[in-house]
């Protein structure tokens, strides 16, 4: 598995601004769209190009454009729809599937309570957007799911990852490439990411 971590110093920026307590619900929102359109940046950028005859104002040529079928975005409900508007932002004309899982608090295991997914997306590439990436455990979950719905080719991109998860991930699915805007210290007794930015569908959402 191929962990990239984005080493972008306006990157570093927004998310420490975004870790921080007293970030607004609406600029918490607004970061998140930022930062996830930049990590859909880097994510793409391996995307396979063809060329096509265009014409310009001045003269006809070849340029490149993505090649084969058009991307698809997969959110982990609920936190997951912060990142999309930013990758979508980039990506306009991506499909876009939901998995809806939440974490019992006892066990921290994922319930799965909605899925909906496009009917070809065995034929897509698939960028699965997800905030954090702390257990591991609905990352699991997902991932197992689009695999059993034909899905061969698959990234993971998270704003913030925990050790633990990314070894979770490892472990259970070696072939999918995970890029995070950053790697913290480690999981605390609750399953939440030290030091992190605390539960991001919370703050995305103002429920909390």
């Amino acid at each position: 598995m191929t962990v990239h971590v984005i080493d972008h110093p306006l990157l570093k920026h927004k998310l420490t601004y975004l870790r921080m307590q007293e970030t607004t619900t609406d600029n918490f929102r607004r970061l998140v769209r930022e930062i996830a359109a930049m990590l859909a940046y880097e994510v793409t950028r391996d995307l396979a190009t063809e060329s096509i005859a265009i014409t310009t104002p001045v003269a006809t040529t070849r340029a490149p454009v993505i090649a084969g079928k058009k991307l698809c975005l997969v959110s982990i409900l609920r936190a997951g729809n912060g990142m999309l508007d930013g990758m979508i932002d980039l990506l306009p004309g991506a499909r876009v599937g939901h998995i809806g899982l939440y974490r019992d608090p006892a066990t921290l295991e994922p319930v799965e309570y909605y899925v909906k997914l496009p009917e070809d997306i065995g034929e897509r590439l698939v960028i699965v957007v997800d905030p954090m990436l702390a257990t591991g455990n609905s990352a699991l979950a997902a991932l197992s799911r689009l695999k059993g719905a034909g899905v061969t080719s698959m990234k993971l991109v998270n704003l913030l990852a925990a050790p633990e998860g990314l070894r979770a991930v490892q472990a259970a699915h070696p072939d999918v490439p995970i890029t995070v805007a950053a790697v913290d210290e480690r999981l605390n007794e609750h399953g939440y990411i030290v030091p992190g930015l605390g539960d991001a569908g919370d703050r995305i959402f103002g429920t909390k």
